[in-house]
C-alpha cells in the first residue's frame, strides 16, 4: 500500500514527465487534413519510422537489428509468444511500449494487461502507457483525444477509442477481465520475477501456475493473443525461464554481442567496461549478461595467498582450454590459459587468461605467460578431447608456429588427450577437496585482474543446475590433473638393470 508521501511523489513525477512530453512532441498547426492523413498513412507502414515520430524523446539513438527484428516478429503476428531476456539499457520496456501502443492506436490490438511482481510496479510500468495517451501531442493530433474522464487510474484505464488497458500484480485474480465482450489480446509481463522470489522454489512454483493456469486462460480461444515478456533471466529457475519453454520464441540478447556493444549507437565500449569494472563478476553475469550466478553451491571460498619464487616450484605448467569459437565472443564460451606451479601439497594459481576471444588471442597468452617462466622447466598443454582433435593439427599447431615467429622462439605444447567425464562431477571431483583443504591457493597479487576475477567467478558458479560459462574452472581442473598426474608417475619411477653374478 502507498503511503501519502509515495503518492505525492508519483504525482510530482507525473507532472513532470507529462510537461516533457508536451515540450517534445510538437506538432505542425498548419499542416493541411490531406497531408496529415497521407503522412499517417506512410508511418503506419514503417513501424520504425512511426516510434521515431510519435515517441522522439524515447528514441534518441537508432534501433539496432534485433530491436527492429522483434518489433517485425511481434506486429506481423497477432498470435505470438515471445520473451526478451534482453539485459539492462537495451529498451525492452520502451519498445514494447511503443508496439503496444502502435497496435492500439491502429486497432489490432483492444484490450492490455501489463503484469508484474507486484501492483505497484505494474502499475510503474503501465504510467508511461497513460502518460503519453493523455499528454503526447502527436498522438493527440493525429489520433484523437485518448483521456476518458470516467476510466483513468493508474491501474485501470480505457480511451475513448475503446482501448483498455489494466495493471495487474502478482497473484491477483486476472479473472473476469473484459474490455465489454472482449477478453485480452496482449499480455504483457515484466519484471514478474524478484532476486528474494527466486530464492523460494515454492513461490517460483506457485507463480508459473497462476501464470499458465489463471493469467494466460483469461484470454478467448478465438482471438489472436499476443504475449511479450521483458526479463532477465535472474535464476536458474524462475518465471521467466519456464516461460521460454512454452514460448514461440526466445530472444536472448546480452550487453554485448560478438564481443562488440550490442547497441553501439547508444552504449558504447568505454561506457560498458566502466559499468563492468564496478561490479563484481557475478553481477556482471546475471545482470548483464543473462548468466545467473549461484555462488557457494560447490566452492563456498577460494584461498588466496602469495606465491613462492617460481624458481622453487617443483612443477610448472601453462594449461589452456581452447573452447570451440573463433570468435570474440559466443554464448557461454570462455578460452582459457592459466600458469599454475605445485610445491609440497600446495598448487598455486599463478596468473590466468580467461575471456571471450579468438584463437590467435588465445595462442598469444601461451607466449605471454612464458615470460613469467625463462630459464625454468615448465610444460605446456592444450586441451585436445575429441571434439577438438582435428583443431590441434589443422588450427593450434600452425597458429603456435605463426605466433612463435613473432615472438622470436617457439613453445611447444602437448595435447591433452583424456578422455574427460561429465564436467561438473569432474570439476567438483578433482578441485573441491584442494579448494576445501585451503590447498588450491589463487595469487593474491593477481586479484583485482578482470581475467581472474572472472576466473574466479566461474569457479564460485559451479553447480549441478548452472548452465552458464565454466571454462576458467573446466581449465584449472585440467592443470590440477596434469600435476597430479606427473606427481604420481615422479613416485613410481623405478630403474631396472642387470644385476651383478656374485657366483665364483
Amino acid at each position: 500500500m502507498e503511503t501519502k508521501a509515495q503518492k505525492m511523489q508519483f504525482y510530482n513525477k507525473w507532472k513532470e514527465h507529462r510537461a516533457a512530453l508536451l515540450k517534445s512532441t510538437t506538432i505542425d498547426t498548419a499542416e493541411s487534413f490531406a497531408d496529415k492523413k497521407k503522412r499517417i498513412a506512410a508511418l503506419e507502414q514503417n513501424p520504425e519510422q512511426w516510434f521515431k515520430y510519435y515517441f522522439p524523446s524515447y528514441c534518441s539513438a537508432p534501433p539496432a537489428d534485433f530491436h527492429k527484428k522483434s518489433t517485425k516478429r511481434v506486429l506481423t503476428s497477432p498470435e505470438w509468444f515471445e520473451v526478451r531476456a534482453w539485459i539492462r539499457e537495451l529498451a525492452k520496456s520502451t519498445r514494447t511500449m511503443m508496439e503496444v501502443l502502435f497496435l492500439a492506436l491502429t486497432g489490432k490490438k483492444k484490450n492490455i494487461l501489463l503484469i508484474s511482481n507486484s501492483e505497484d510496479n505494474a502499475k510503474r510500468l503501465l504510467e508511461p502507457y497513460r502518460a503519453n495517451l493523455d499528454s503526447n501531442q502527436r498522438i493527440i493530433n493525429d489520433y484523437g483525444e485518448q483521456r476518458t474522464f470516467s476510466s483513468w487510474r493508474a491501474a485501470e484505464f480505457k480511451t475513448k477509442k475503446g482501448v483498455s488497458f489494466r495493471a495487474v500484480g502478482a497473484d491477483q485474480s486476472p479473472r473476469g477481465t473484459r474490455n465489454e465482450a472482449i477478453r485480452p489480446d496482449v499480455l504483457l509481463f515484466d519484471d514478474i520475477d524478484t532476486d528474494s522470489d527466486t530464492r523460494n522454489p515454492e513461490i517460483i512454483d506457485k507463480r508459473v501456475a497462476w501464470i499458465f493456469g489463471a493469467v494466460i486462460p483469461t484470454r478467448a480461444v478465438n482471438v489472436p493473443l499476443l504475449i511479450i515478456v521483458c526479463g532477465n533471466i535472474i535464476a536458474e529457475y524462475c518465471c521467466v525461464t519456464e516461460m521460454m519453454k512454452k514460448a514461440d520464441k526466445t530472444d536472448i540478447v546480452n550487453i554485448k554481442t560478438n564481443g562488440k556493444s550490442s547497441w553501439a549507437e547508444k552504449n558504447s565500449e568505454e561506457h560498458i567496461d566502466r559499468v563492468l569494472s564496478t561490479i563484481s563478476y557475478a553481477a556482471a553475469q546475471t545482470e548483464y549478461f543473462n548468466n545467473p550466478q549461484t555462488e557457494g553451491r560447490v566452492f563456498k571460498k577460494l584461498t588466496y595467498g602469495k606465491v613462492p619464487p617460481l624458481n622453487t616450484l617443483e612443477q610448472i605448467i601453462v594449461y589452456g582450454d581452447p573452447a570451440p569459437s573463433n570468435s570474440e565472443t559466443k554464448k557461454n564460451s570462455y578460452k582459457f590459459a592459466g600458469l599454475m606451479g605445485r610445491k609440497g601439497d600446495k598448487t598455486y594459481v599463478i596468473k590466468a587468461f580467461c575471456e571471450q576471444t579468438t584463437n590467435a588471442k588465445f595462442v598469444q597468452w601461451y607466449y605471454d605467460l612464458s615470460t613469467l617462466v625463462r630459464g625454468l622447466v615448465v610444460q605446456y598443454w592444450l586441451e585436445n578431447n575429441s571434439l577438438q582433435d582435428p583443431f590441434f593439427e589443422q588450427v593450434f599447431t600452425p597458429l603456435f608456429k605463426e605466433v612463435g615467429r613473432k615472438n622470436g622462439y617457439q613453445i611447444f605444447v602437448r595435447p591433452d588427450t583424456r578422455k574427460k567425464p561429465d564436467k561438473f562431477t569432474r570439476i567438483e571431483g578433482t578441485l573441491e577437496p584442494p579448494v576445501r583443504m585451503g590447498n588450491l591457493i589463487f595469487n593474491e597479487a593477481e586479484k583485482d585482474n578482470p581475467h581472474f576475477q572472472t576466473l574466479t567467478g566461474q569457479i564460485l558458479s559451479v553447480s549441478p543446475t548452472y548452465r552458464g560459462a565454466i571454462d576458467g574452472a573446466d581449465g584449472i581442473e585440467g592443470g590440477y590433473y596434469i600435476l597430479d598426474k606427473n606427481l604420481l608417475a615422479r613416485a613410481g619411477a623405478y630403474r631396472v638393470q642387470k644385476r651383478a653374478n656374485r657366483k665364483f
